[in-house]
Parts: structure tokens; C-alpha cells; sequence
């Protein structure tokens, strides 16, 4: 059973707790049409109900979920995955800034571009891997104060004047890993960030994510990985032990 729900007009508070009061019931199918920057959508869910998104949600998309797994036919305004703990996000359009803020497990996967600090603060916890995959490009602070989880940034279509990864990449980043698809100039990594080739570990995990990603995309695994990749990571844990340190 699929519940459709028309969010046009609707508060989001409204459109949250109508959600949550199905996902009680017992529905685990949604279809939520017309939306226009309704925000909240699908956050502090636990278990595993499917929502898809007509149009644009608002800021915190899935923030604090546990399982939920969303489809925005659309673009998506700010912290989508916000701190979420497990599920799988999916946006067929742009996102704005601080994508999943915090995430501590669960896959984000962005067509298009994405704003500012992408990833930032993302840990993990034994098992518990947070992803990442942003398909255009990104702006600043990609990966700040990243202490686990993985970054991916395509650059698909992405013209030859504009930069795959914005400055500051990887500042007070000191767990985890980043991949990028393509160079990245190297004043624009943050302190303590190391960049090389990837091993043949690396190619490992990366296939498996992006081989998850274009199914769900629709894009051809072949091309994406026809192109060299860049490893960045961290090779101080206390980048910054020194300066507040006495």
C-alpha cells in the first residue's frame, strides 16, 4: 500500500506528523507530491519506511533518521541526512549546503552539484560507514573536521572552467577519506592532508559505492571510472593538538 500525501499548502508540521502517524499505523510506501521547501521530511524516523519526494524539500531533509529511505525527484535545500544514523538518501537534482552534517552511518547520493562543507564532522563506529557521493561539484570545506566515513566527488558535467572541489578542502579533517575524480591543486587542502594515487584497496571500495550510485543514477559506471581519481586523507589525528595544546 502506497500512501499518497499532496503537501501543497500544508505547514510542514502538519505534513511531518501526518507522515509519522501512517509510519504508526503501519504504512511503509509514501508518495508526497507538491512539495515546496517543507522541511523535516522523514527526520527521527526509525525503521526502514520508502518515501518519495515530488518537488523541493526544505532544510534537515531525513535529519536524526534511522533507517528511512528517500527519493526527491528534485533538488533539496540544506543539511539533507543531517546527523542521520543509517538509510539511504537520494536526490536527482542539486543540494545545498552542510550535506549530511555529522552523518554517522547510511548513504547520501546527490545527482547533481552540492553547496558548502559537504560531509563535515562525519564519523563512524565500527561497522557504521558513513557514504557520501556528490556527482557534480562541490564549494568550500569539503570533509572539515571529517573523523570517519567516506567523500566522493564526481564532477560529471562539471565545465572545464569551474573546479571539482572548492578551497579549504579537508580543514581539521583527521579520520576517514575522500576520493575525488579528477586533480586537486594542492593549496586547496586543508592543513594536514595528504593526497596520492589510489591503491588497488581504494579501487576496491570506490567500484562497490559507485557501483550502488549509477544503478540508482542511471549512469554509466564505465565512463565514471574511465577517468584517474585522487585519495585525500589525513595523516595527523590532532591537526591542530599543537595550537591549543599548553
Amino acid at each position: 500500500m502506497v500512501k499518497t500525501i499532496d503537501a501543497y499548502g500544508l505547514h510542514y508540521k502538519d505534513l511531518n506528523n501526518m507522515i509519522k502517524k501512517y509510519h504508526e499505523k503501519g504504512v511503509r510506501e509514501f508518495r508526497v507530491k507538491r512539495v515546496s521547501g517543507q522541511r523535516y521530511i522523514g527526520s527521527g524516523i526509525h525503521g526502514k519506511p520508502n518515501i518519495v519526494i515530488e518537488g523541493t524539500p526544505g532544510n534537515d531533509l531525513a535529519a536524526f533518521s534511522d533507517g528511512v529511505n528517500i527519493t526527491v525527484k528534485g533538488n533539496a535545500q540544506d543539511a539533507v541526512g543531517n546527523t542521520m544514523n543509517d538509510g539511504i538518501l537520494v536526490v536527482h537534482g542539486h543540494a545545498g549546503d552542510t550535506v549530511g552534517y555529522s552523518m554517522r552511518g547510511g548513504k547520501i547520493y546527490i545527482k547533481s552539484y552540492a553547496g558548502y562543507r559537504v560531509g563535515i564532522h562525519l564519523k563512524q563506529y565500527q561497522d557504521k560507514i558513513p557514504v557520501i557521493i556528490i556527482g557534480g561539484r562541490v564549494g568550500d570545506f569539503l570533509g572539515e573536521y571529517m573523523a570517519g566515513g567516506i567523500n566522493i566527488v564526481l564532477g560529471l558535467d562539471v565545465s572545464a572552467d569551474e573546479e571539482i572541489v572548492g578551497s579549504y578542502c579537508g580543514t581539521g579533517m583527521h579520520g576517514g577519506v575522500m576520493y575525488i575524480r579528477g586533480d586537486v591543486a594542492p593549496y586547496k587542502l586543508g592543513k594536514g592532508i595528504k593526497s596520492e594515487a589510489l591503491a588497488e584497496s581504494d579501487m576496491k571500495v570506490l567500484k562497490k559505492h559507485l557501483s550502488d550510485y549509477c544503478d540508482v543514477m542511471g549512469i554509466d559506471l564505465k565512463k565514471v571510472i574511465s577517468k584517474t581519481f585522487t585519495k585525500l586523507y589525513a595523516y595527523n589525528k590532532r591537526p591542530y593538538g599543537k595550537l591549543y595544546a599548553y
